[in-house]
């Protein structure tokens, strides 16, 4: 009996701290989890200034009317090719600027006059959001709503705030507010389920200028991805509009929020907290890659712009951006930009089908993979292959577990180290210097908890470039 009870406080005294501390890591919620493995979607950006026949110019669209809301007239609307081509990219969510800086709003609302009600088109009865939810739901994509509340340049909103001091801008504060928070149940009611609400900027801190949006979200979109103000931030912008982030990229955070509070902490160092997460956070707050698919050559169009072709990214470059975003444990959100027809420019269809392709032909076929929980992984060939990549991702519902790791090969009966690296997360795609072996060896060699892996993957990869 004495002998039974020292085993067992002997037992406890070892493994209990292990299994306390990581039963304390962080895991990611179901919406959470559905990010990650969507790897990819897209933000469908559209507005009045689509129509206007001139370059976009931030700045001016933040702070100046729209003269004419009928220059709003999209003669071939098709939502169902908009998502179609996001569907060839192998995207599994869309987002749709519901309202942008303009303020104009794409459905029928009740709630802000300055939407499709207004307009001729249609006869004041079009609905894009809908449109845009029912071409998602046809195709199997995710929908999101995107709103655009920090800047509305019918309003006269800048950065939340309606300009002035007296009674008045008082009241047409509050009544802005009511108005966005009006959108949100809106929007959260009428579309069915969505994968997420993002508010561009933020959506600011409700007990300062910002609208109260939380509690509407949480009430009637209880499983969408929250994206953000500053009480919540489900996940977190990645620091640049480059599609990438650096290595490591961890998906854990120290603040519930992301970047709407403790800006001088956030910010510094050239946003590192944000690329870079927080190794030890108690948040589960995995990054975003974001980037134009029109951002090439000194480009960055969010919006369509006419005669603008030349700066598509190549797919050399995206290619890049895809390994550096979702091969470094973040989730890729392409900028697509519909025209004034309605219509992704062709240029922009035939180039996504190309990346999907290309996505497909490098990592759809590895040479071996293996799985499992341990602290070493081998991978044995029935004869020597040439190997360039490696892919490793871990079982991420049991939190972020590798702290350290190093892949090696057998090279006359020795174990060469040919990498090593610190986070996995999700997904981490590596390439190495082309080798040729038989025997090949990932090892964790530090964890906070047993390292559960849901694949160890080995490649040849040969590009189309």
């Amino acid at each position: 009996m004495k002998n039974s009870l020292f085993f067992l406080l002997a037992f406890l005294w070892l493994v209990a701290p292990a299994m306390a501390q990581h039963n304390d890591l962080p895991v990611p919620t179901p919406s959470q989890m559905a990010w990650h493995e969507a790897e990819i979607g897209a933000l469908f950006s559209y507005d009045l200034h689509v129509f206007d026949g001139k370059n976009y110019n931030q700045p001016y669209n933040r702070i100046t009317p729209i003269e004419d809301i009928n220059i709003f007239n999209p003669t071939q609307l098709d939502t169902d090719q908009w998502v179609k081509a996001l569907k060839a990219v192998g995207g599994k969510f869309a987002v749709l600027t519901a309202t942008h800086e303009t303020g104009f709003a794409l459905y029928q609302s009740d709630v802000n006059p300055y939407c499709m009600k207004a307009l001729k088109y249609k006869d004041g009865k079009g609905d894009i959001v809908r449109d845009f939810v029912n071409s998602c739901r046809k195709y199997g994509i995710a929908p999101g709503i995107y709103l655009g509340i920090r800047w509305n340049s019918f309003w006269g909103v800048h950065d939340f705030r309606i300009e002035g001091e007296s009674q008045f801008v008082k009241n047409r504060q509050i009544a802005y507010k009511k108005m966005c928070e009006g959108m949100v149940k809106e929007l959260c009611t009428r579309y069915g389920d969505l994968f997420m609400i993002w508010f561009d900027g933020g959506a600011d801190d409700p007990t300062k200028y910002g609208a109260d949006v939380l509690p509407i979200v949480e009430k009637y979109q209880p499983k969408c991805l929250f994206y953000h103000n500053a009480q919540r931030a489900d996940f977190r912008w990645g620091g640049s509009e480059s599609g990438t982030v650096p290595y490591p990229c961890w998906a854990t955070f120290t603040f519930p929020f992301s970047h709407a509070a403790q800006k001088e902490i956030v910010i510094k160092d050239d946003f590192k907290l944000l690329k870079v997460g927080d190794k030890d956070g108690k948040y589960w707050m995995p990054a975003m890659s974001d980037a134009p698919l029109r951002g090439f050559k000194g480009g960055h169009e969010w919006f369509w712009e006419p005669n603008d072709d030349e700066h598509i990214f190549p797919l050399k470059n995206l290619m890049d951006m895809y390994e550096r975003s979702v091969g470094h444990n973040s989730t890729l959100i392409v900028g697509l930009t519909p025209d004034d027809r309605g219509l992704l420019p062709e240029a922009d269809v035939k180039r996504l089908t190309e990346w999907g392709d290309e996505i497909k032909k490098r990592f759809s076929n590895p040479i071996q993979t293996t799985s499992g929980e341990g602290m070493v992984f081998e991978l044995k060939l029935a004869k020597k292959q040439l190997i360039n990549y490696f892919v490793l991702q871990e079982d991420i519902a049991q939190g972020e577990r590798v702290r350290a790791f190093k892949m090696e090969v057998e090279i006359n009966k020795k174990w060469r180290t040919i990498a090593e690296g610190t986070n996995i997360g999700y997904k981490h795609i590596r390439h190495i210097e082309p080798i040729e072996a038989a025997k090949f060896r990932l090892t964790i060699t530090q964890n906070t908890a047993p390292p559960i892996l849901k694949n160890v993957g080995i490649f040849n990869v040969t590009t189309t470039q």
